[in-house]
Parts: C-alpha cells; sequence; structure tokens
C-alpha cells in the first residue's frame, strides 16, 4: 500500500532520477515528515543567501542554517522550472527506490560542476524502509503521544551510561516534565556504532529512565558545531520539547530552554552518583571518557558496572566486539613492483594458517579483471577502481571478516574514502605503504611496465609520468629494498598483534 504521492506515469517515466547523499537525505525526511516547518522543501538560492546572512528566509521567517540539494551540473541542465515536463526531480534512496518528487523552481551553480536545485517535495512511495521504521514517527504523532506541560528533551547520539541516566532523572525530576528521548539515526551511524546498534542500546537502557518516550529522528550533522545545535533545537521543537538538555556544546535556539547539567561523579560510599564537588576527593570517581570506553570494548573487556548497566554493556559488546574478534580491512599501498602483492599474499597464508577468520585477498591485478574490467587508467577510473575495492572489502569486514587489498591506489582521496567505508562498516582499517624507491621498483620490473614507459609505448604510468601522493596518515611504512619477504610479512603481523586485530599465537617451528 502506498501513502504517499502518486505521479502520472508519464511523468514518473520520463522524470530524471538522483540519489542524495546520506546528510541530504535525512534533510528530506524531515522535509517530507514536517519536522522542517514551515519549510516544505529545499531551499530555493534566494532563501538560501537569505538564510546566511540575516538567519532569516526571504518572507522574514526564522531558519537558523541552510537545507540545501546539490547535483551534478549535467543532470541540472536538463532541468527547466518554466517548463511543467521538465521541472519534476525523482528523489531515490541508496538502492534507487523513488522516496520523493522535487518539483524544481530554482536551479542555479554552486560550483564547477555542481548545481544547486530548490522547490517543494512530495513523497512517493509507501515512506520507507530500513530498521525501527516503527519508530520513525513524525513530530505530528510524537505530539499526540505527549502528555500536557514541560517535556524535556534529550538527544541520546551516544548510549546512556549510568552518569547520563542520573542527569537526565534529575533534570525531569526538578521540571516535573515528561522525558522524550529522541534518537539520530542515520546511514553512517553515530559515535562509530551503526545507528540500529544505538537504538538497542538505549533501549537498553529504558527501565532505568523515567518515563519516556523514545522516538528514531533522522539528524543529519551540519560542519560546525553551531549550525548542528541551531538545527538540533528546532527539530526537538518541532517534535514537542519546551526544555532540551545538553549532552555537549549545545545552543539555545527554536525557543526552547536548553540546560546545562552539573558534571556528576561516583560516589564509592554508597554506590550513587552525585555532584562532582559534593564528594570527598578520596571518594570520587569519574566517569570514563569515550576513549576508555572503547579502549575496553577493543580489548574485550567488561564495562565496570558502577559505570554501564548490564543490559547497555551487553548491546555494546554485541555492536563493538573486541577487535581480535572484528572485521579488519588491510589496505597496501605503492609502486607498481614495490612489493605489496608479495606481502599481501604472505600475510593471507599467514592469516588462513591461524584460521580465526575468513581472508579474502583482493590483488589489484585479479580485481581489475574480474571487479573492474572497462575501467582504464585515467585518474577517474583508478579512482573508481579503489572505491570498488575499498566496497567490497568493508562488506567482507562488515560480516567480521579479513579484506586484504594491495592496489597502487596512487590519490589519496581514494584511499581516504577506502578507509571510510571500512569505519562505516564497523570495521577496522589498516594502511600500509610499501615504500620502496622508485629505482628499486624500476630494477625489479616484472612485467616490463617502467620499460615501456620510458620508452614512450606506455602512458599514465604511475611514478613516471602519473604523480603517486604519498600517505600521510600510513599506519606502518614498510621499504623492502633490504627486506626478506617473511621479514616483511612479519612486520605487518608485528602491528596487528601490537594494536589488537590478531591475537597473538606462538611461532611454530
Amino acid at each position: 500500500m502506498s501513502n504517499g504521492w502518486v505521479l502520472p506515469d508519464e511523468v514518473l517515466r520520463d522524470a530524471p532520477a538522483y540519489t542524495p547523499r546520506p546528510g541530504e537525505l535525512a534533510d528530506l525526511e524531515l522535509l517530507l515528515t514536517g519536522a522542517y516547518a514551515p519549510l516544505t522543501g529545499f531551499m530555493t538560492r534566494a532563501d538560501l543567501v537569505s538564510a546566511q546572512r540575516r538567519g532569516r528566509l526571504t518572507d522574514g521567517t526564522p531558519w537558523p542554517v541552510p537545507v540545501t540539494l546539490q547535483v551534478p551540473a549535467t543532470l541540472a541542465a536538463g532541468l527547466d522550472p518554466t517548463d511543467p515536463g521538465r521541472r519534476t526531480l525523482v528523489l531515490t534512496d541508496g538502492e534507487g527506490a523513488p522516496v520523493a518528487a522535487l518539483e524544481v523552481v530554482d536551479v542555479w551553480t554552486a560550483r564547477e560542476g555542481v548545481a544547486g536545485v530548490g522547490g517543494p517535495v512530495r513523497r512517493l512511495g509507501d515512506g520507507g524502509h530500513g530498521p525501527f521504521q516503527r519508530l520513525r514517527r513524525t513530530p505530528e504523532e510524537v505530539r499526540a503521544l505527549l502528555p500536557p506541560g514541560r517535556v524535556l528533551g534529550v538527544i541520546a547520539d551516544r548510549p546512556l551510561h549510568r552518569p547520563q541516566l542520573a542527569q537526565i532523572a534529575h533534570a525531569a525530576r526538578t521540571l516535573g516534565a515528561h522525558l522524550l528521548v529522541m534518537i539520530p539515526v542515520a546511514e553512517d551511524g553515530q559515535g562509530g556504532l551503526p545507528s540500529e546498534a544505538l537504538v538497542r542500546a538505549v533501549f537498553a537502557a529504558r527501565d532505568r529512565m523515567p518515563p519516556a518516550t523514545l522516538v528514531a529522528v533522522p539528524m543529519p550533522r551540519r560542519r560546525d558545531e553551531i549550525s548542528d545545535a541551531l538545527l538540533r533545537a528546532r527539530i526537538s521543537a518541532a517534535y514537542g520539547v519546551t526544555h532540551l538538555l545538553s549532552t555537549g556544546e549545545m545552543l539555545s535556539g527554536a525557543g526552547l530552554r536548553v540546560l546545562v547539567p552539573r558534571e556528576l561523579a561516583y560516589d564509592n560510599r554508597d554506590g550513587q552518583w552525585r555532584w562532582r564537588e559534593d564528594i570527598p576527593p578520596r571518594n570520587r570517581r569519574l566517569a570514563l571518557s569515550q576513549e576508555e570506553i572503547e579502549d575496553l570494548l577493543d580489548r574485550g573487556f567488561p564495562l565496570p558496572e558502577w559505570h554501564t548497566p548490564p543490559a547497555v554493556a551487553k548491546e555494546l559488546s554485541r555492536a563493538r566486539p573486541p577487535r581480535r574478534h572484528r572485521g579488519l580491512v588491510v589496505f597496501l599501498t605503492g609502486l607498481s613492483g614495490s612489493g605489496k602483492s608479495t606481502i599481501a599474499r604472505g600475510l593471507a597464508d599467514l592469516l588462513r594458517e591461524q584460521g580465526d577468520r575468513t581472508v579474502t585477498l583482493l590483488d589489484g591485478d585479479v580485481v581489475r579483471r574480474e571487479l573492474s574490467a572497462g575501467l582504464g587508467f585515467s585518474k577517474a577510473d583508478r579512482d573508481a577502481n579503489v572505491r570498488r575495492i575499498g566496497w567490497v572489502a568493508a562488506e567482507i569486514a562488515r560480516h567480521r571478516g579479513v579484506g586484504i587489498c594491495c592496489p597502487i591506489a596512487p590519490y589519496a582521496q581514494a584511499r581516504q574514502a577506502a578507509r571510510e567505508m571500512a569505519l562505516a562498516a564497523g570495521a577496522g582499517f589498516v594502511l600500509v605503504h610499501v615504500a620502496t624507491p622508485l629505482e628499486v621498483c624500476e630494477q625489479r620490473d616484472r612485467k616490463g611496465l617502467y620499460a615501456r614507459a620510458r620508452a614512450g609505448l606506455l602512458t599514465g604510468m604511475t611514478g613516471i609520468d602519473d604523480p603517486y601522493e604519498e600517505p600521510t596518515d600510513a599506519d606502518l611504512v614498510i621499504d623492502t629494498t633490504g627486506l626478506d619477504v617473511e621479514e616483511a610479512v612479519q612486520s605487518v603481523m608485528h602491528l596487528l598483534t601490537e594494536t589488537g586485530w590478531v591475537e597473538p599465537r606462538l611461532q611454530s617451528t
């Protein structure tokens, strides 16, 4: 059954389609649900300029931050706001399913190759898919569930441990307010957790909260904290919040009162959380930092019960198992002939011998033949090749295997994209720069590529007439000039063992 607007078949058939970026898709859902009221669509250029300069739309309505959609200029060239047959743009989700139709009323150049498009949006189809859809209620639905009076809003963008739960209980009790917990959900997750894991972790703490309503909200993050805070306050007000409990550098906005809680500490005299200043230093234990929590989880140690409710700790240990049990991408980069493929094969053999995880080797030449056939060696094609390798490796690691990649990957931006895909999958990412000098690689030249490039028979050869951007963020740098294969492989294994990704083993003789 469809609850959305159904376009005429001829319009839906002929209208171009575009998949917005994850943040724009979150903006789209908030527009469709009314959380961005009075906005009914993506801003036009005039509204954008007005919001940036005055914090108001062109009609004078206060609005804190831009809400815009950018598309490739080639796509925008086919849109015409004055032509009813060419002003509809179908917006799809990541799987290509139609989500909404944008009636384009303005098109402008945002930057080279990119255009901004603005206009009202209307929902298509049944409203979306994905985990916990039942929690993604509209602001109107949520406001109907809330009791009259004050509503304390909490944006739970991190799991709730005992200090946060104590702050929430104190604020709700002081205000006499009903609690509304808004859980940000987005494709890239929050705080290193997938969205569904964050929802489960927050629900695990529900029996330790005062009476509460919980809702999942697609809250996109902005680049700066001020815009982020202003937009979150605006969304919270749309859901009926009257008072907002700060969970960080939160600013007031949208007519809300923002409460900044005092720092709590654990009192070991009676096991209670109190204001830090009220506890003698010898009896005071400060809350664990996010880094300390992640370190305990990465090493497989239990989170202490004085700090984290057992049900929450259980969910976090499921979502973030110890490194030795988690998926991993090992990404080796270097010039042709540097030895990266040889090291990768040796590393894959050693990990398979241990048998702790499934191991997949994504060798550059094999990938070119099986996954990236048809791609050339232009910068765009090389980036596409590395992105394909990164995506496959991330999916392998998502299911707790090890993906070992060894493309040349000469460009930093493509390597960073591969890293981001792995981290978004909840996996680890280890970058190994095989930094064997060019002259050594040329001497080896097993495939004869350097000789052909020097003779002018081959163009686009990395290191000869195409640049190699040396990594500045490598976890390990290896020069194989004076190393044999076993030494090079053991240097990678030593790093993986020292950082907890591989269980230490006694070497058999």
